[in-house]
């Protein structure tokens, strides 16, 4: 094992579940406001999942009132409390980026 590895295989999180695109996940993000900390909620579907290791970041993707909001977290963050799988999906390609353009609302098939 070289130098490099060790070092992120201290960065790496071990509390983070099991998820995949297509699942419906509830991150629960800290935000600082000035000297203020609360955590907010973010729920929505995983569109993407890129990088490995340290680097690894996934897309969620959810509708606040009729306007799409798309947010990119990445798993090794501090400031992410905690995932939470609240539904799992199943879906047959690895990126959703498509669903933007559609016109009708994407369904999402259930996974046991």
């Amino acid at each position: 094992m070289n130098l490099i590895d060790k070092i992120n295989e201290k960065s790496v999180r071990t509390d983070i579940p099991e998820f995949r695109v297509g699942d419906t996940v509830r991150v629960d993000y800290k935000i600082v406001e000035g000297k203020t900390h609360r955590i907010q909620a973010f729920e929505g579907l995983v569109t993407s999942i890129s990088g490995g290791s340290v680097s690894k970041a996934f897309t969620v993707r959810k509708k606040s009132g009729a306007i799409p909001v798309k947010r990119v977290f990445k798993v090794n963050s501090p400031l992410i409390d905690k995932i939470t799988v609240v539904r799992k999906g199943m879906v047959r390609r690895a990126k959703l980026n498509f669903i933007d353009r559609m016109e009708k609302e994407y369904k999402v098939k259930e996974r046991n």
